[in-house]
């Protein structure tokens, strides 16, 4: 499966525990994408196109109406990646 960077740094925070909040409007359409990690930190690559492409490739999911997580399928395309922390 082709997946870009934005996408894989996206599915990357995730795995390593964060989550995808939004924001809906009073109709139930969202209006806005967040994707914080798990130390809080807010990540800038992930907009809305790059959710929206997640969401249909099924590598994200909510459950009872809570944050976006990654899901089994998410973490199987997602690649290694060094741990940049000391």
């Amino acid at each position: 499966m082709n997946i870009s960077k934005a996408e894989q740094r996206t599915l990357h925070v995730l795995a390593r525990g964060g989550a995808i909040l939004v924001e809906k409007n009073e109709a139930g359409k969202i209006i806005e994408v967040n994707c914080v990690s798990r130390e809080g930190w807010t990540l800038a690559d992930c907009s809305f196109g790059v959710f929206r492409r997640l969401r249909k490739r099924r590598l994200v999911a909510s459950s009872g109406g809570g944050p976006y997580r990654i899901t089994l399928l998410g973490r199987r395309s997602v690649r290694a990646q060094m741990d940049n922390r000391a």
